[in-house]
């Protein structure tokens, strides 16, 4: 099955300059295939290809196909990037198979990386929301200093992972099934004990992900697996 992503579909019957580029140049579809479509809202469209070029992929929606969302409320992690950048976009990746709602980058007090291009994240939720057959793609923030972040409106639960001293739950003993949920992820270094206090201040629950100590990555993709299993 070819997916492509397709946000103005409703809009422009045809594919996205990339999308349309491998359609064309690198699958060799021609006038009269198939294609499946996704806007990354919550639809799926069946389609015809009715124009092919060098460089325009014209198609005729055959078939709207929404889709019921995989889990239910809304699921937001905020971590902070790794300095190896390809441990975030594996996380990116993985996360987006998995399912999950919105991501946003923190710049914690012991972040290595300070500066992250999203463009590359943005490309990698694509190409996997069309790899794990998902109709939804999930939100994409910009960096945001933590101060700043923790203070910023949630109406759902608001959860910080950290390895400081203290009682701390684990999350998938206190998640519950319909709510929305955020948890805070920190850095190599963790957050600092001051970070977690205004955090907590702020409305925040501190809890586990378990007795292992995990990477950044690991730990956003084990709070990212609990949220979805508990959400199902």
């Amino acid at each position: 099955m070819h997916v492509f992503y397709t946000p103005d579909i409703q809009t422009q019957a045809e594919l996205p300059g990339e999308e349309a580029a491998h359609a064309v140049r690198v699958l060799r579809l021609q006038a009269g295939d198939e294609v499946t479509l996704t806007d990354g809202k919550g639809n799926f469209y069946r389609a015809a290809i009715s124009a092919a070029t060098n460089k325009r992929c014209l198609v005729d929606i055959l078939e709207i196909l929404p889709q019921e969302p995989l889990w239910s409320g809304h699921l937001h992690i905020a971590m902070a990037p790794t300095k190896n950048i390809d441990r975030t976009e594996w996380f990116a990746e993985k996360a987006t198979e998995i399912g999950f709602d919105e991501l946003t980058f923190l710049n914690c007090r012991f972040s290595e990386r300070k500066v992250i291009k999203t463009e590359r994240i943005a490309k990698i939720l694509i190409s996997a929301i069309k790899q794990s057959l998902k109709a939804r793609l999930p939100r994409l923030n910009e960096m945001t200093d933590f101060s700043t972040f923790i203070n910023l409106p949630f109406k759902g639960r608001k959860f910080i992972a950290h390895c400081h001293e203290g009682e701390k739950p684990l999350l998938k003993d206190i998640a519950c099934k319909g709510e929305d949920a955020l948890v805070l992820i920190g850095p190599e270094g963790d957050f600092s004990e001051e970070e977690v206090k205004k955090a907590v201040e702020n409305g925040f629950e501190p809890i586990s992900l378990g007795r292992s100590r995990l990477r950044t990555e690991t730990a956003a993709l084990v709070a990212c697996h609990i949220l979805n299993l508990q959400n199902q």
